[in-house]
């Protein structure tokens, strides 16, 4: 096994262990988002509070949300393996070049 590989192993490890460990120790848990939180502590802090503006288009349910947060994430990711793809490839061909 080369050093590369070995390397790439302890982190797909260590990235393992960084997601499972959370979950088998905090129990009994609820993870809301930023705005339920946000929500809450203005009705703490004013409970006559009126929003002063709407959302213009109103998602149909909870699902949809989700969809949108999940392509934002996956299209997020793309840009950066696109970025870090051409960062490599552009250093491997700068070398060849220069060789020849």
């Amino acid at each position: 096994m080369s050093k590369n590989t070995k390397l790439v192993l302890v982190l797909l490890l260590l990235v393992a262990v960084i997601i499972i460990f959370p979950l088998l120790t905090i129990r009994n848990s609820e993870f809301g988002g930023a705005d339920g939180a946000a929500e809450e502590a203005i009705g703490e802090i004013d409970p006559d509070y009126q929003p002063w503006q709407d959302n213009l288009i109103a998602p149909p349910g909870g699902e949809t949300e989700s969809l949108l947060f999940c392509l934002q994430a996956a299209l997020g990711s793309g840009v950066l393996a696109y970025g870090f793809g051409y960062l490599v490839a552009r250093k491997k061909y700068q070398k060849t070049g220069n060789e020849q």
